[in-house]
């Protein structure tokens, strides 16, 4: 696979990298679980708005996270953007 033929599972564009989501997180028993290929802004994305337990029990295939109701504007708003990156940070700020 060349690297321009990357395609993000959730997004669908196409990206210079992936990074392995698992579907059902590690500590939420997912280890060794299905996992999805990513890039960089909708992994970070998925775990800023999404705790680990709400991953693994509503979110844990790529269909159910691409109709999830709090994705909906960052998925419309990424589709047609070029970015490779975002820094956007986890945890809650208080």
């Amino acid at each position: 696979m060349a690297s321009s033929d990357l395609i993000c599972e959730l997004c669908q564009r196409e990206v210079q990298s992936l990074s392995r989501h698992h579907l059902v997180p590690r500590e939420e028993g997912g280890r060794y679980g299905a996992t999805a290929e990513l890039c960089q802004p909708c992994h970070s994305t998925l775990h800023l708005t999404f705790s680990n337990r709400e991953l693994a029990l509503q979110y844990n295939t790529i269909p159910a996270l691409q109709q999830a109701e709090p994705l909906q504007k960052y998925l419309k708003w990424v589709r047609n953007k070029r970015i490779q990156k975002i820094s956007n940070k986890r945890g809650k700020r208080r």
